[in-house]
């Protein structure tokens, strides 16, 4: 069953796992007190967020607690007395993760590592299901803490096998075709930016700088989602390519295994090799390498599919909240320019579409190159990246569709 589901889909009210409940929520979940068995990934880190030695083995692990990442975040910040006090002989260990983290991001960083700041959308949703609030996902620096531990255990785990020659299943991200990062530098032309490339390849590090450069400036978004779009979608293979978005040579999904096959297969796979004192029989080699090219293809589908269904239901549920905001009007970005009209997105994350009839009163000319817009009588030029005021006219869930009108000030004539 799991290797048919490929992976927990995380819908806005439940979660269809992929393990059997009893096993996602029961004997599987670190509740805290209980004995839980576990492989752990021990790494010993330097200064410079090197991982200078690390071991990996099975054993049993006892949650003391169970933490919110809100708590952390209190707790990092001396905010709430009560939250310390009920935490106090944890502060400590909780303020040394907060430096390892800091360490780890500066190397990743350093190494070209892509911070792409592209909120993720938060639907509230009232006791019968119905959306009554959309709002950006508020993510913390204890967020950031968990993320850098689990991409430092995931390379290291990704390294060792790799060089044991053991079948695997690594996550793999390629560098972006040239003739794409050419497109995506014609649109940063226009607002000043460029990806630096030569006619071979691309570095991490040419993305990274452009996103450090735009940080904190409305365009900041905008540039995301166009760097995003350009960067080839990360899948699963049998065989390691390295991970050009985290800038790492080996890159796997090891801390995940009750919702994600790959981890799962990999812990089977890290279970035989510690089991057998690291010495599987050819015969075994061939049996797990036959499996984790099926299972990798696999997996990569049924993730495929799964964000499919996960952002399908985020954009009904954004349209049935916009039904409810009929005629009012926003502020917005332009984040898109087609032959056919204008995308804007909202401060709240909620995307809709000007159609050129709705844009004014005039025919537009559409620039396919630069992906600009110009009024034939205005002379008003329209860029990715622009602010621009909206009203709503249209939402529709069945369809999944928000439609905008631009809010055109009515001059008095005296």
């Amino acid at each position: 069953e799991a290797i048919l589901r490929g992976t927990s889909i995380y819908m806005l009210d439940r979660v269809i796992p992929m393990l059997p409940v009893e096993l996602s929520n029961g004997i599987c979940s670190l509740n805290a007190g209980e004995d839980r068995f576990a492989i752990s990934c021990v790494m010993e880190i330097d200064g410079a967020g090197k991982v200078i030695s690390a071991d990996i083995f099975k054993s049993i692990i006892n949650v003391k607690e169970r933490m919110s990442y809100t708590d952390v975040q209190k707790i990092l910040d001396k905010s709430d007395e009560t939250v310390l006090k009920r935490y106090d002989k944890y502060v400590e260990h909780f303020k040394l993760m907060g430096k390892l983290a800091k360490i780890l991001k500066s190397r990743r960083n350093k190494d070209g590592s892509l911070n792409l700041n592209i909120p993720e959308t938060k639907v509230v949703l009232d006791k019968n299901g119905y959306a009554i609030d959309i709002k950006k996902y508020e993510l913390y620096f204890a967020n950031e803490i968990i993320e850098q531990f689990m991409l430092t255990a995931n390379e290291t785990v990704a390294e060792k096998f790799f060089w044991l020659d053991a079948p695997f299943i690594y996550r793999v991200h390629e560098a972006p075709d040239i003739e794409k990062v050419t497109e995506l530098n014609k649109f940063l032309f226009n607002l000043g930016y460029r990806v630096k490339c030569t006619k071979d390849e691309v570095h991490p590090t040419a993305f990274a700088k452009v996103l450090e450069e735009v940080k904190g400036k409305p365009e900041e978004r905008v540039i995301s989602n166009l760097i995003l779009r350009t960067l080839k979608v990360a899948r699963y293979e049998s065989q390691n390519k390295g991970h050009f978005g985290i800038a790492s040579k080996y890159y796997c999904h090891f801390t995940s295994p009750i919702r994600r096959y790959p981890d799962l297969f990999i812990h089977r796979i890290i279970t035989k090799y510690i089991e057998s004192g690291y010495n599987l029989s050819e015969s075994q080699i061939e049996k797990y390498n036959a499996q984790a090219t099926k299972y990798a293809e696999t997996s990569s589908e049924r993730e495929r599919i799964a964000q499919k269904v996960e952002r399908e239901s985020v954009d009904i549920k954004m349209a049935e909240y916009m039904e409810d905001h009929i005629g009012e009007e926003y502020d917005g970005i332009i984040s898109s320019i087609t032959s056919f009209g204008v995308f804007v997105e909202l401060e709240n994350t909620v995307e809709g579409m000007i159609r050129f009839d709705k844009l004014g009163n005039e025919y537009f000319e559409y620039d396919e190159d630069r992906k600009t817009l110009l009024g034939e009588n205005t002379k008003n030029v329209y860029h990715i990246g622009d602010r621009i005021r909206i009203r709503v006219i249209r939402a529709d869930k069945q369809s999944r569709q928000i439609d905008f009108e631009k809010v055109i000030k009515e001059t008095r004539e005296e």
